[in-house]
């Protein structure tokens, strides 16, 4: 059975992190108001929160592959990689159509030679193409995926097709389980992993996101159908990234749950228990890069799930 959960992670160190214009339009997360007043020292700030998460995530065994990212050209959210490329188990590595146009540059061949240095790659998929028909899927922020029983949950939105999703099954031989899902202003929310977290044994979700009671209905089925335990947050949680956790495993295959302090904190005590009870839970405090860039923990991790080389440098 594959696991959910892997021990190895990409993360990529920014060096001109900041408020993305281009995606504010279609991220209602993103805070302008606090971008205004932290433009001046944003990079500093977000380095350290990366580099404290980077340094959290090792400390328990975890193996962090940090690429540092490049002055130009400019990539305000390449501190966000997993919209950009995801990694499987049979060895596929896939590459998305963004909607900013910046954020397309965040694809980066480099980093996938050095990736191939130490995992087996024997297929390429490159989706980007759809970028000019206006149709966009961006990876495992529009798709929350069970690696486990191949079922691709995604909220459709600005930044998540159907068609791509469809091209995306096909390749990749996945259930599809689409939906629709709102914040409480009825802004169509970005990015399906804002609002759902798939762990080997549970679920974090915001079912109240989803106003069509038809489609709350087949998303929690299918999660129950799994076997996992759903744990339901509110909107105000979700407002806090209480949504955008990611359980991971060290090399010792004890389970991990990461996620910002904002959204540990916006828990109850009662959903702490139930979480604790499958993971250790981890938080750090990432303020400046969740306000400007209206992502969190999980954004910031593209999981590896690639076929290793044992004795690769």
């Amino acid at each position: 059975m594959r696991s959910q959960s892997t021990s190895h992670v990409l993360m990529i160190r920014p060096v001109r992190f900041g408020f993305n214009e281009q995606t504010a339009s279609s991220n209602a997360f993103q805070d302008v108001e606090m971008a205004d007043k932290t433009k001046e020292h944003a990079q500093d700030e977000a380095l350290d929160e990366f580099d404290e998460m980077v340094r959290l995530l090792q400390a328990v065994g975890v193996d962090v592959l940090v690429v540092e990212d490049t002055p130009e050209p400019h990539t305000p959210d390449s501190i966000f990689p997993n919209n950009w490329v995801s990694f499987h188990f049979n060895g596929t590595v896939i590459t998305y159509p963004m909607q900013a146009e910046n954020r397309r540059l965040e694809r980066r061949e480099d980093i996938l030679n050095l990736i191939e240095q130490k995992f087996y790659i024997n297929r390429r998929i490159d989706l980007s193409a759809f970028e000019t028909e206006g149709k966009f899927l961006e990876g495992t922020g529009s798709m929350v995926l069970d690696r486990k029983y191949k079922i691709a949950y995604a909220c459709l939105s600005p930044r998540t097709n159907e068609d791509v999703l469809d091209a995306f099954a096909l390749q990749m031989n996945y259930e599809v389980v689409k939906f629709h899902a709102t914040d409480e202003m009825g802004r169509p929310i970005y990015h399906t992993n804002v609002l759902l977290c798939i762990g080997d044994l549970f679920a974090v979700v915001c079912l109240d996101a989803i106003a069509d009671p038809d489609e709350r209905f087949i998303v929690r089925s299918s999660l129950e159908t799994s076997g996992r335990q759903i744990v339901e947050i509110t909107h105000e949680q979700l407002r806090h990234f209480a949504g955008n956790m990611l359980q991971l495993r060290n090399g010792r295959g004890e389970q991990l749950l990461v996620m910002s302090t904002q959204a540990y904190d916006s828990l109850t005590p009662r959903q702490v228990d139930t979480l604790d009870d499958y993971c250790q839970i981890l938080h750090t405090d990432l303020h400046m890069i969740e306000g400007n860039g209206g992502g969190s923990a999980r954004c910031m991790i593209a999981e590896i799930h690639l076929p290793e080389k044992y004795g690769a440098l």
